[in-house]
């Protein structure tokens, strides 16, 4: 059963969700929280699998209860959907850099946001595909300061160029499609650069590997 908690100032989009979430037969919603403070407490209280958690809401906004769950180390298995009807660029790069597994649009079609739900829990991390493509081409358009991350060094030739590879959006099966590999050895080279770089999830790749350089 995936746990969830619901972090957003509106009741009335707080209600609609919980509906829509208690009536699947593998989520129950533990807890609701009006703003990102008391969004904090009740996942430090709940331990849920997976928050959904509002942008804009009043004291803590949503970006710094993110930072604040991830920065625990106590909730390292929670999973932060980042919930807004703000489609901006810099609410995705401060969501992902915050430590957020996913990004949705609020009017996202029900069927999606619970797939979403589904693969961020099982430790997936996704972007809505409405802005998946533009956040990419905004990343590499910026010209940020490189920060090279201090684990890099760690990585295999072949772990670089997978990580290179997910900084461009690319799912497993494109990779393993890309290098000519199997699926399961791409899922193998995946899972080392995000045991080596500590990652918390594949969203953190996709900024590793864009601050570090190797996506331009």
């Amino acid at each position: 059963m995936i746990k969830l908690v619901l972090a957003d100032d509106q009741a009335l989009v707080r209600a609609g969700s919980k509906a829509l979430l208690d009536a699947q037969p593998d989520m129950t919603v533990v807890a609701e929280a009006a703003d990102g403070a008391e969004g904090v407490r009740l996942s430090r209280e709940h331990e849920p699998d997976v928050v959904l958690m509002d942008i804009r809401m009043p004291g803590t906004d949503g970006l710094e209860a993110t930072r604040s769950i991830v920065d625990d180390a106590e909730l390292a298995g929670v999973r932060i959907i980042i919930l807004t009807t703000f489609e901006l660029d810099e609410y995705v790069f401060e969501a992902l850099q915050a430590g957020a597994a996913g990004f949705l649009i609020k009017d996202t079609e029900p069927a999606d946001m619970l797939r979403a739900i589904r693969l961020v829990a099982a430790g997936e991390s996704l972007l809505s595909p409405s802005v998946t493509r533009r956040v990419i081409e905004s990343f590499a358009s910026r010209s940020p300061i490189r920060k090279k991350h201090p684990q890099l060094s760690e990585l295999t030739d072949r772990e670089r160029e997978v990580l290179a590879l997910i900084g461009e959006g690319l799912s497993n099966d494109e990779i393993a499609e890309r290098l000519v590999v199997s699926r399961a050895t791409a899922r193998t080279h995946v899972s080392r650069a995000m045991i080596k770089l500590r990652a918390r999830d594949r969203a953190q790749l996709v900024v590793i590997a864009y601050q570090s350089g190797l996506v331009r």
